[in-house]
């Protein structure tokens, strides 16, 4: 174990996930990057979401860095006796599978708990317990009955947001779950079950807007629909056609925006002497800015704004973000290298820890990978090891 791992906050911790797609993964990673052993429980073909196209091509790489690979079939006796012995030194079980299907095989939450007491079991799940915890539920649907979508697209237009902002989130605030779970068994000497909903982390990103209406007592109104709260808060386009954000949003920099671009008549205007003035004019100032920003290029404009301190963005596409300056320097993107051996990067943990950004330790594994290594941890011996992949009931590559 090297030094960097010794220092990570969850070294020492072992959880065993059983988990697809993002949601559950994403709470893995979460506990992985952070020094966890996270062992992912696969069938003997692999995590199906390894296999996706399209849009989901990307979930696989982007959430299982850093994590073990059993294989294992779990529909035979063997295969569970394995799993069961697995889970018997664990701390943290992680699930995100239809409700019931746990119990099914005979790990569920009551059965998990009579084999080891103070282990943190975590559920991943469309919905808490409730009147829709049946339902099945996918990051569009509660963003459709959550509100989310009504505010990214506009009255009669709902439109999902551009990521799977529930499915991540969801799989944070399990992990957050999580940690306290395992804050409070230093207490107590306890384990428990805890959950994390996909439905009820939309609503959470609701509350300012459920609360902005009820505050104002006017209906929300959604994103592209809204009067802006500032008088200079817009996407323009340069002379080579590229976009840019800017933003003017104090007086201050209103000030030093009309003095760099030479807008002495606008300064001296008293109809925009504030921002609140200047919203209200923002048909007479916006068009005059706009013809400004279309004579400069786009680097041009970005250097002036940068000069000028105000808040300003260029318009990219989610491959941009591989080139970008900030995250190649400051530890922002973590290697990985994919199942076809083409090397990639992908981003880190958005956070810091010690003056260091949470990296790759193990790369992403092929499926049954460390079959070998869990179960002889496990004490299977290398013979019985070979008879179970003979069998079928285990894979190791």
């Amino acid at each position: 174990m090297s030094m960097n791992e010794q220092k990570l906050p969850l070294t020492g911790v072992r959880a065993v996930e059983f988990v697809h797609m993002v949601m559950g993964p994403t709470c893995g990673l979460v506990l992985a990057d952070l020094g966890a052993e996270v062992i992912k429980i696969e069938p003997l073909d692999g995590d199906h979401t390894r296999h996706l196209t399209a849009s989901g091509a990307g979930f696989f790489p982007t959430y299982n860095r850093n994590k073990k690979s059993l294989a294992v079939d779990l529909k035979s006796a063997a295969g569970r006796e394995i799993v069961l012995k697995l889970i018997a030194t664990a701390d943290v079980v992680s699930e995100n599978f239809r409700p019931g299907a746990m119990d099914k095989l005979g790990f569920g939450y009551t059965a998990v708990k009579k084999l080891k007491p103070d282990v943190i079991y975590c559920s991943h799940k469309g919905f808490l317990p409730g009147p829709y915890e049946h339902r099945t539920a996918l990051d569009e649907v509660v963003q459709m009955m959550g509100g989310l979508a009504y505010m990214t697209g506009g009255k009669g237009k709902p439109i999902r947001a551009g990521a799977s902002v529930n499915d991540i989130m969801g799989g944070m605030f399990g992990a957050i779950a999580i940690l306290a779970a395992i804050i409070q068994r230093k207490a107590t000497g306890e384990g428990q079950y805890v959950q994390s909903g996909l439905f009820e982390n939309n609503v959470f990103l609701m509350a300012q807007h459920m609360l902005e209406g009820f505050m104002t007592g006017a209906p929300v109104v959604p994103m592209p629909d809204r009067v802006r709260a500032w008088a200079v808060y817009d996407t323009f386009t340069t002379s080579e056609g590229e976009q840019v954000f800017v933003g003017v949003v104090t007086d201050t920099q209103w000030k030093v925006f009309c003095e760099s671009f030479g807008l002495t008549d606008l300064l001296a205007d008293p109809a925009l002497k504030t921002n609140p003035m200047r919203v209200v004019e923002r048909p007479r100032v916006i068009p005059l800015l706009t013809e400004i920003f279309r004579k400069m290029s786009k680097p041009e404009l970005m250097s002036r704004c940068e000069k000028l301190g105000l808040p300003y963005a260029p318009i990219s596409k989610p491959e941009d973000l591989f080139d970008d300056p900030h995250l190649k320097a400051s530890g922002g993107l973590t290697g990985i290298t994919l199942m076809n051996g083409i090397k990639t990067q992908v981003p880190a943990l958005p956070i810091e820890i010690g003056g260091k950004r949470l990296g790759t330790r193990i790369d992403l594994p092929r499926v049954g990978e460390h079959t070998r290594e869990l179960l002889a941890s496990l004490g299977y011996s290398a013979q019985n090891i070979d008879k179970l992949v003979a069998d079928g009931v285990a894979l190791a590559s």
